[in-house]
């Protein structure tokens, strides 16, 4: 068991209000509690917090150190938000509408241990419809992050170790268009390895799913800053693009735009290299061959593979000198002048040449028509960002505090009967058994992460059902709290935070059942 030495923070957000019923039990006359929210059981003094530093000891009330978070929607004639309660003066006690204030899951508390029902389950009205939110927070064993990040750099070799502060805490996974992919956390790694190991992997998913910046070194690669929402910087280097598309796709989109400007176009690209005369489109234009001879595995007409190695040059090649891909030209078909262009993906690098009279190519200034179209590469490259990706499996606790055949719960949500969300925030449910979730992070308030020292992720996660449903499953009845009554009690104290524009309000789904 455990405790945190330092005592509470005169600034500590605390919620104020006595959680020791739900969540602890006072031991002897010492004012000691002993918080049940987790695992680890923490025995807390007065006037100090748990390791988490989630729950604390005040004046021997077992008390949340985070607010509940309350979202509002609250809008007038289609204008700005309006937070919830903005001041106490402004509630005149009538009840609160489902249609306007949802309860998150951040700062409600845990369902530890699994019989107990959840922390909140509120009851609400919108737009005719009787519903209910279950409320709690989920401590995750078995959760992750997926990293998308925007670029054609090579970082490293496909299932390399993905490491933060020396220990291992993922992996590089399958590149996606224009994207390198790292899968974080797990299970195994949060429990399998070393007591440091879990305990990095830990802080490392936190920090991402909280937006702030991690740094991550991965073997034989490059060294990564990662933060949601902003652009990646690379062994020092903040990407600035995201691909148009691989070497053919370039010459598909451009191709008409280069014709009559160029006799010939390379568009360098570590996966797919594209050559202009001898793409499908290039002859849809009728260009004429012109003898030019490329590096790498040929796969269809104008596409070819294995141009270099992987690297940080030219289209995530480790190239700097694009004629190095060319082998030859056939002096049978090439001739003296002919006009060549060479550019990466993204159109950040860029080459123009003219053949001499011995068919070597030299570099000159490149005509307006073709910078313009190398411009316009750029143009639609969509800026570089990283994208965090929250994902975790919701297992006993979380399906128990919701009613006591979990079963029901999880046919339910496969039948899109009750809809899932993360700190208000709408989730891909993933197919087959259980309920698997992944969330966006950039679309949840702030600091709506936490974590237990077992160690385990905590995360905000609320259901959201008709009234109706949620008897059928067989859910805690007796439980249930008006929403207008939990927005009375937690009006001081709460943290309230505008709805973000652009996700979907849960309680909208169950008027479209």
């Amino acid at each position: 068991m455990t405790e945190r030495t330092d005592h509470l923070s005169t600034n500590t957000p605390a919620t104020g209000v006595d959680r020791t019923e739900m969540f602890g039990a006072r031991e002897g006359n010492d004012g000691i509690i002993r918080c049940d929210a987790c695992p680890v059981l923490c025995r807390i003094r007065p006037g100090r917090s748990g390791a988490c530093a989630r729950y604390a000891n005040e004046d021997g009330k077992l008390i949340r150190t985070d607010p509940l978070v309350l979202a509002d929607r609250t809008a007038r004639d289609g204008g700005d938000m309006v937070p919830f309660l903005e001041a106490e003066q402004d509630w005149d006690g009538n009840p609160v509408s489902g249609k306007d204030v949802f309860v998150t899951g951040i700062g409600a508390g845990t369902t530890y241990p699994d019989y107990k029902p959840a922390p909140f389950i509120v009851s609400s009205e919108f737009d005719g419809v009787d519903t209910v939110t279950v409320v709690s927070e989920g401590i995750f064993s078995y959760c992750g992050v997926k990293v998308k990040i925007d670029t054609d750099r090579h970082i490293g070799a496909e299932t390399a170790a993905v490491r933060a502060q020396g220990e291992h805490v993922g992996h590089i996974t399958t590149a996606e268009y224009g994207s390198q992919m790292l899968s974080l956390g797990g299970v195994r790694h949060l429990t399998g390895g070393s007591k440091k190991e879990g305990s990095v992997t830990c802080s490392t998913m936190l920090a991402l799913c909280n937006k702030e910046p991690v740094e991550l070194e991965i073997d034989d690669g490059s060294k990564l800053i990662i933060e949601a929402g902003k652009a990646p910087i690379i062994d020092q280097v903040e990407e600035k693009r995201m691909r148009v598309g691989c070497g053919s796709a370039t010459i598909g989109i451009f191709a008409q735009q280069w014709h009559g400007h160029a006799d010939e176009v390379i568009v360098v690209d570590d996966h797919i290299t594209g050559v202009l005369s001898e793409h499908q489109a290039g002859k849809v234009l009728d260009m004429k061959p012109t003898g030019i001879r490329i590096r790498g595995r040929k796969s269809t007409a104008g596409r070819y593979f294995q141009v270099a190695e992987p690297g940080h040059g030219w289209g995530g090649t480790d190239i700097t000198d694009p004629l190095s891909i060319i082998e030859t030209f056939d002096s049978k078909v090439a001739w003296p002048g002919m006009r060549l262009l060479m550019t990466s993906t993204t159109g950040e690098d860029s080459l123009y040449c003219e053949l001499d009279e011995t068919l070597n190519p030299v570099e000159q200034d490149m005509p307006k028509p073709l910078i313009s179209v190398v411009d316009r590469i750029g143009e639609n490259c969509e800026p570089s960002l990283a994208t965090v990706l929250f994902m975790a499996g919701a297992g006993g606790s979380l399906r128990a505090g919701v009613t006591e055949n979990p079963v029901h719960l999880t046919r339910s949500v496969r039948d899109r009967i009750t809809q899932v969300t993360l700190g208000g925030a709408p989730t891909y449910v993933w197919p087959g058994g259980g309920i698997t979730v992944m969330v966006d992070v950039t679309r949840m308030p702030d600091q709506a992460f936490g974590y237990v020292p077992t160690p385990a992720i905590v995360a905000p996660i609320e259901f959201t059902l008709s009234r109706d449903n949620f008897a059928a499953l067989g859910g805690h009845m007796r439980s249930i709290t008006p929403l207008d009554a939990i927005a009375a009690e937690f009006k001081d104290i709460a943290r309230r935070e505008s709805w973000q524009a652009g996700n979907p309000w849960p309680l909208q789904q169950q008027k479209a059942e």
